[in-house]
């Protein structure tokens, strides 16, 4: 429990930050018309590229025996791609409702 609280108040203006753009993020999308929804979401889908980036370099850094570190890498690699595809899946449909129907 200790090493809890000590992480916590180590890391305690990281914590605001994360807070803070939660904040803002439910703010910014509750804010967007639904006719825009779509499109945002599927580019900001695309956009998780990076963390799978990141979870490489993570996995790749990782020590010998940190499996904490490999197992949180290897489930943002799988997570960070299926959100990649399926970014790339929701904007192909909304492209093909705007096609012309033989």
């Amino acid at each position: 429990m200790e090493n809890i609280l000590s992480l916590l108040s180590n890391n305690q203006q990281l914590i605001y930050i994360v807070l803070l753009m939660v904040i803002l993020g439910i703010e910014v999308i509750s804010r967007v018309p639904s006719i825009l929804h779509t499109p945002l979401m599927s580019g900001a889908n695309a956009i998780h590229g990076v963390v799978i980036i990141g979870a490489i370099i993570v996995m790749g850094k990782a020590e010998e025996g940190n499996y904490l570190a490999m197992i949180l890498g290897f489930l943002a690699v799988c997570l960070g791609t299926l959100n990649v595809v399926g970014g790339f899946v929701v904007t192909d449909r909304m492209l093909e409702m705007f096609k012309k129907k033989k």
